[in-house]
């Protein structure tokens, strides 16, 4: 059996639905054949490794384990989902202060365990501030700590796939940039409809002004649907897209969809948010994001509502000042 990779591949929040179903991907995408589980509720942790083994998966190694300390040791790829869902009549900020909390222990145990790990991936909400947490209270470089954001890009593409009534495979480059939570920056200048500008479409016959902002609300409010039909929070989508990104992390695919990553400097320094990304082997890079002025304006506007979140957070004592940062971690600016 051929994997991407042989290195551990450490899954946090294992026995949740969003945990579980990273785990199963990973080993159905051949990642690696060192899957280690961990969440800190054992008797769910353990039924999750019974199922997978009876999968019976060839060639792999899963541990399962409530040790965080045996968990990390030894780990090269992190993915984590392991704060608290989001509920019906929450928003993903409603999630700051626990999770925030959960990410800063992340991060002190990263430092402590697996200081050496390459790249590690952030799932739980608010997912830019918990990112940004773990990043800095690990040590580690910008490069290899990545928060998932693609959900809304995709989001985005299946409404607009909806919409024209076409297969989603002939829409292109749908993004979504900036916070991966209410204010979220939507684009349409980036998309291609069939080889067409969406940005020319919006406001004729085929996709009328309102019609379009209807969907942006859609999309931003897609987490949302799924909590009010299903019951739950969103697991599929963000398991599997959290798992692509790893992959790529690893030496797989690169993973071209927007993810979010500590921005150093520039008009959007000092905050983790969604831009135009790319992971692979050498990590996270991203470049300048650029739209319309409307486009370009929602998305200051999302920076500026990220740097509430941020400051927030430093109010609670959660992170300190930003201008401190660089003594938590060397390796920011």
């Amino acid at each position: 059996m051929k994997f991407v990779t042989n290195e551990k591949l450490t899954i946090i929040g294992a026995a949740g639905m969003i945990g579980s179903n990273m785990a199963q991907t990973a080993l159905m995408m051949n990642l690696t054949p060192n899957i280690c589980l961990y969440d800190p509720f054992g008797p769910a942790l353990e039924g999750v490794a019974e199922e997978l083994n009876h999968c019976a998966f060839k060639g792999v190694n899963i541990t399962w384990t409530t040790n965080i300390r045996e968990a990390l040791t030894g780990s090269s790829y992190i993915v984590s989902s392991g704060g608290a869902p989001r509920k019906a009549g929450m928003t993903r900020e409603d999630l700051l202060k626990g999770n925030a909390e959960i990410a800063r222990q992340l991060g002190l145990d990263i430092k402590t365990y697996c200081p050496d790990v390459k790249h590690v991936i952030v799932v739980f909400n608010p997912a830019d501030i918990t990112g940004l947490v773990t990043l800095l209270y690990s040590g580690l470089k910008p490069t290899q700590v990545s928060t998932l954001a693609a959900l809304d890009s995709t989001r985005l593409q299946s409404e607009l796939a909806r919409h024209f009534g076409i297969p989603a495979s002939e829409i292109h480059n749908c993004r979504t940039y900036g916070g991966h939570g209410e204010q979220m920056a939507v684009f349409a200048s980036t998309t291609l409809i069939n080889d067409r500008k969406l940005s020319d479409l919006i406001g004729t016959p085929e996709m009328p002004a309102e019609d379009w902002n209807e969907l942006k609300q859609r999309v931003i409010q897609g987490g949302k649907h799924i909590i009010e039909l299903r019951g739950r929070s969103s697991f599929q989508s963000p398991a599997y897209l959290s798992i692509c990104m790893i992959a790529a992390a690893m030496g797989g695919t690169a993973f071209e969809w927007p993810a979010g990553m500590y921005i150093q400097d520039g008009k959007f320094g000092h905050i983790t948010m969604a831009m135009e990304t790319t992971i692979t082997a050498q990590g996270i890079t991203f470049k300048e994001v650029t739209g319309t002025s409307e486009e370009e304006s929602e998305l200051e506007e999302s920076y500026t509502h990220l740097c509430k979140l941020r400051d927030e957070v430093i109010e609670m004592g959660i992170l300190p000042p930003v201008k401190e940062w660089n003594k938590l971690n060397a390796h920011i600016k």
